[in-house]
């Protein structure tokens, strides 16, 4: 075992091979689905490895998951009720320093992340990554470069920007200050 000191490591390990697991996939069929290798499949479902926000966001669209379900641990924090912030689990990314706190409890129609982008982070999703949701971003702080597709847009503190059909896309931080801000998300039935 590496010395990764991330909590969280081994609930997304048990998340990803129950979710693969569940739907009586190999990893062969998961990396397939993914296009992450059956090799990293089986460090990250051992807790060898962290994966990256890169890697969540390829194994969250084969499952056709958000990135929150996968970190979801349901026997954590309250369903409803008052969620102090000291209680709230914290993901850091090990490859950018990405790093994320999930606002609403499993329970809750809305999934809410409170999202903190380095300096200099990239952070890109595949367009299946955003199938079957519903989604906006919403800037804190700092500034974040947004590519849509093709499209990329300058957002700065109040701004959001609610997505439309899926497109492959890439939160980006090109100052040199961090850059935080508030994703929202609910599921559809069709992408």
């Amino acid at each position: 075992m590496s010395n990764i000191v991330d909590p969280l490591v081994g609930q997304i390990a048990s998340r990803i091979r129950a979710e693969r697991e569940n739907r009586r996939w190999t990893l062969a069929q998961l990396a397939d689905a993914s296009g992450v290798s059956p090799a990293m499949i089986s460090r990250i479902e051992r807790g060898e490895s962290s994966p990256t926000a890169v890697l969540l966001g390829r194994l969250s669209a084969a499952f056709q998951l958000s990135i929150a379900a996968l970190l979801d641990d349901a026997g954590t924090g309250p369903a409803t009720g008052v969620r102090r912030g000291t209680e709230a689990a914290e993901w850091r990314d090990p490859g950018t320093g990405y790093r994320r706190r999930q606002i609403t409890g499993p329970g809750f129609p809305a999934e809410i992340a409170e999202i903190h982008l380095p300096a200099g982070a990239r952070v890109p999703y595949p367009a299946a990554a955003f199938a079957f949701i519903r989604q906006i971003v919403w800037v804190l702080d700092g500034r974040l470069t947004f590519h849509d597709g093709d499209a990329v847009h300058e957002l700065g503190p109040g701004d959001t920007i609610e997505l439309g059909e899926p497109a492959e896309r890439a939160f980006v931080n090109a100052t040199g200050s961090d850059c935080r801000y508030v994703v929202i998300l609910t599921r559809h039935t069709q992408p």
